[in-house]
């Protein structure tokens, strides 16, 4: 039986959850719970939503939790389930759970600080201290970590540029052969990605081709996906639309766009969002390549 075998994981799993959690109630932060299942997802082209009747699990909390921005709660979080259709591998679950936080008043820089802090203080409070020993090889979170724009990762790591691998529809190919090299021996924070691919993040003000978004890697694994919010609701409708075409081209459901979320976005204040990976976290804690480790169930055993 499984479930013997990871016993020592699901402890740790647990002292990590409550460090999480403890953090945010220490950085008061409003713990919040929102709805699983949801009219309409936010239309991306690369994420698929489970159907449930004619309405949908959520792929993250992210839409209610910025319409509670937007009716004035200024720091928030929650621990939930979210779904994604067909997500399975070493690294994915269609069933996983997520982290996700939201700051009025932050931009994506100071989201990476906080970042910092969070699995810092996990990683004390769940006994592992400052230097994380993970296959083979030790990562150190005291700060600050490594930064490098999207733009620089590739030039360092790829055989194209940022903006060859753009013109020829290949840079999350490309990006995919990068990641495994981000994060080691340091987390690695790679930041400001092109403008198309943050549906719902700011563009920055002085290089409106890239997006106030950012990614981290510990040891070659993607843990979180932040960014500056976009706040402009007019701005946000194009973008859906633009999800929504590329959705039908590629054959995919389309959704509908989620009109109750646009009129409250034209309250949400200036503020930015993470949504990290629980599973992975833990499974760098664990010291395991493989996300089944970490949870108690997965759906091939129900």
């Amino acid at each position: 039986m499984r479930q013997r075998n990871i016993k020592e994981n699901l402890l740790i799993r647990s002292r990590v959850i409550h460090a999480i959690r403890s953090f945010f109630i220490e950085h008061d932060y409003l713990e919040v719970e929102t709805p699983i299942r949801i009219p309409a997802p936010a239309p991306e082209r690369h994420i698929d939503a489970v159907p449930s009747e004619s309405w949908f699990l959520h792929t993250s909390p992210e839409l209610c939790m910025k319409r509670l921005l937007a009716a004035g709660y200024p720091r928030i979080f929650q621990i939930c389930r979210c779904f994604r259709h067909k997500e399975r591998g070493r690294k994915h679950l269609p069933e996983f759970s997520l982290a996700e936080w939201y700051h009025a008043g932050f931009g994506y820089t100071d989201l990476m600080n906080e970042c910092e802090d969070l699995i810092l203080f996990c990683g004390q409070a769940s006994g592992f201290g400052d230097i994380l020993s993970y296959q083979g090889e030790d990562i150190h979170l005291e700060k600050p970590w490594t930064r490098l724009s999207a733009e620089e990762a590739f030039d360092e790591f790829a055989s194209v540029s940022m903006e060859t691998a753009l013109s020829q529809g290949r840079f999350d190919e490309v990006m995919a052969e990068i990641e495994p090299r981000l994060g080691h021996g340091k987390p690695l924070f790679l930041y400001d990605y092109p403008a198309a691919s943050g549906a719902l993040a700011r563009l920055r003000p002085d290089k409106p081709w890239l997006a106030e978004r950012f990614e981290l890697y510990i040891s070659g694994l993607e843990l979180c996906n932040a960014f500056t919010e976009l706040t402009d609701p007019e701005e946000q409708r194009l973008r859906f639309e633009q999800e929504i075409h590329d959705r039908k081209m590629s054959g995919k459901q389309t959704y509908h766009i989620p009109e109750n979320f646009l009129n409250a976005l034209q309250f949400m204040p200036p503020a930015s969002g993470n949504a990290l990976g629980a599973d992975r976290l833990v499974m760098l804690f664990c010291n395991t390549r493989n996300i089944d480790d970490v949870v108690a169930f997965v759906p091939e055993e129900l």
